[in-house]
């Protein structure tokens, strides 16, 4: 797709993850275009066609770069131009798959595609958690948070098959407890009257003139982060914190995403 590539710039997340910071900043330049391929297209704002999963854009070109990277926008695709896997495209790319790309393999192309869906979504809690790890507020649940950010990065290396038995749902849920509790932790410090909007359909709401009076809101998970999670299948439900960021889509088979735009994409 050649949407946003983000982390850089982004305070704090270095400290988190070390040296692997680089693993959340899109590089496409290594990914065989799995973003433009694996997700189905609706036509929409966001999109010019229609694609079904499993089929490559008609602009994705044999080097695997886009076509009109340079006019996403105006040729009708802006969602390819927002949306942004977070590293999870070179990594199932270049690690999970060592290497092998899906059009020389194309007996291994549908589990390729369906373990980027997964491994994005990993790779999206390692952003938030190294993201509330920079917050000094948040700073009680420190200790949690590093934990579920160990597990989530463990998560990321494993072999194809491991990564499509997870139960991602059940691992966002656990997440999002400990991210949840981070945000109480960093808003209890704001001045002012603090409005929860975590989990509500803001679909129409007129957020300029006050509270979304027909905002319907979901309770955040309070459950601890536990000491081993079980065994991690489904698309996520992740609510989340309202980080300065904004969160994808919560079905992976569509790339209708709400993300943010960012420079340095290689995707060309």
């Amino acid at each position: 797709m050649g949407g946003g590539c983000v982390l850089g710039g982004e305070p704090g997340l270095s400290g988190a993850l070390g040296a692997g910071q680089h693993a959340l900043r899109a590089d496409c330049g290594q990914c065989f275009g799995l973003c433009c391929v694996a997700p189905a297209f609706s036509v929409s704002s966001d999109f010019a066609i229609d694609k079904p999963a499993g089929q490559p854009c008609p602009h994705l070109h044999a080097s695997f770069r886009c076509g009109i990277h340079d006019g996403l926008r105006r040729q009708g695709f802006p969602g390819c131009a927002a949306y942004d896997c977070f590293g999870a495209g070179q990594r199932v790319s270049q690690v999970t798959f060592a290497g092998r790309d899906w059009r020389q393999n194309p007996q291994a192309a549908a589990q390729m595609f369906a373990v980027f869906a997964i491994m994005r979504q990993l790779h999206e809690l390692l952003w938030y958690l190294a993201a509330a790890l920079a917050l000094a507020p948040a700073r009680a649940v420190h200790g949690e948070l590093r934990r579920a950010l160990t597990v989530t990065q463990a998560m990321t290396v494993r072999p194809a098959q491991a990564l499509l038995e997870l139960d991602v749902r059940a691992h966002r849920d656990q997440v999002n407890a400990v991210l949840a509790r981070a945000s109480e932790l960093v808003r209890a410090e704001l001045p002012g009257r603090k409005r929860d909007y975590r989990g509500a359909d803001l679909a129409g709401a007129r957020l300029a003139k006050g509270p979304a009076s027909s905002a319907r809101t979901s309770a955040a998970p309070t459950s601890p982060w536990p000491t081993s999670p079980g065994p991690i299948s489904g698309p996520p439900a992740f609510a989340g914190p309202i980080w300065p960021r904004a969160c994808s889509s919560p079905n992976p088979s569509s790339t209708r995403r709400r993300a943010t735009s960012a420079p340095g994409c290689r995707h060309r």
